[in-house]
């Protein structure tokens, strides 16, 4: 999540400097910019350019700012609120879909705040089909039908998800099995339905989740051990509270093609690896991805492990874990538009 927090008074410039270096320690967090006074330039700018919003402001100011670009829920970055004493932190746009409300939860821990949410499911305990969804990293084709999906779990009716036997959704159980919102499931199989895909269904109501494609990129030093490796990516995969299942693909550099540790783990956990061309690489371009100079001087390539994520992740697609070192190991991973 790359995050842009905007301040308009000296205390609130102090309270965003404080949620900044919190978050810079965060790898779930790829960036953090700061933006001082100029609230409507900064905003738009923001409203465009980042996943989420912290605002440091009164929220007349902060609505009235940012009413002209919102459009839908299923584009319109995260916002959310603080005041300039830092008392509250409240989930102001995007709640689900967008992270808001999770990322509330998140800033109002670190700095001892009360978090303030008010979409009607969380507020009855309930979990929101795209809530599941966007913590699963699917997308939604049809949208239009969240509403009628969510009214329902909120009423205690019990709705239908039907998946494919073929695939692996042991990530979907886990997350089912462990969350502590309430939703009244039943699960069905077809081998009709397309292996990166979850039907959601009630009455003459249909949701199509898909699967965005999850790819964790690897490198590591010559020679190092499977196991290490796999530390790193269980570590990684733990941050972001999803299980192995989910990851769709491995990469790395061409370089690392004949590390039998990155091969190994391929094998360990039957999820395809892909090796990344130095050509590709040279070109990539990204403001996300972190340079090493190192790296440059002995391969000619400023990366391994972020570039080769987000290329085999597909166009457009966006880093969710920045590049974490373990021991000899780096681990990245991105996820597709």
């Amino acid at each position: 999540m790359k995050i842009a927090i905007i301040s308009v008074s000296d205390k609130g410039k102090k309270l965003a400097l404080t949620i900044k270096e919190h978050l810079d320690d965060d790898s779930t967090i790829i960036k953090v910019d700061l933006f001082h006074k100029n609230v409507k330039k900064y905003l738009k700018i923001a409203f465009y350019e980042y996943d989420a919003i912290i605002a440091i402001m009164a929220s007349g100011i902060l609505i009235r700012s940012i009413a002209p670009f919102i459009e839908s829920k299923t584009t319109d970055p995260a916002v959310l609120n603080i005041d300039n004493n830092g008392n509250f932190v409240i989930s102001t746009l995007s709640g689900h879909l967008g992270g808001a409300n999770k990322l509330t939860n998140k800033i109002a821990e670190l700095i001892n705040a009360t978090p303030v949410i008010t979409t009607s499911s969380d507020i009855n305990n309930k979990l929101g089909i795209d809530v599941l969804a966007s913590d699963l990293y699917l997308s939604i084709e049809n949208t239009k039908e969240i509403l009628f999906f969510n009214k329902e779990i909120i009423n205690g009716r019990e709705i239908s998800l039907t998946i494919n036997p073929d695939r692996n959704f042991n990530y979907l159980f886990e997350y089912l099995s462990n969350n502590t919102l309430e939703i009244d499931v039943s699960i069905n199989y077809s081998s009709k339905i397309n292996h990166d895909e979850i039907h959601v269904g009630l009455d003459d109501h249909k949701l199509i989740l898909k699967e965005k494609k999850l790819v964790v990129g690897i490198g590591c030093r010559r020679g190092k051990e499977c196991l290490k490796i796999y530390e790193g990516f269980k570590h990684s995969l733990k941050q972001l509270n999803i299980d192995k299942s989910r990851v769709n693909q491995l990469a790395s550099a061409e370089i690392k093609k004949d590390e039998k540790g990155i091969l190994q783990l391929s094998e360990k956990l039957d999820i395809p690896v892909s090796f990344v061309e130095l050509d590709k690489l040279k070109l990539f371009e990204s403001n996300d991805v972190q340079k090493s100079e190192f790296v440059k001087s002995k391969f000619g390539i400023y990366g391994v492990c972020e570039p080769s994520a987000l290329i085999t992740a597909g166009f457009d697609s966006k880093l969710i874990y920045k590049k974490t070192s373990y021991d000899g190991v780096t681990i990245s991973i991105a996820i597709s538009k």
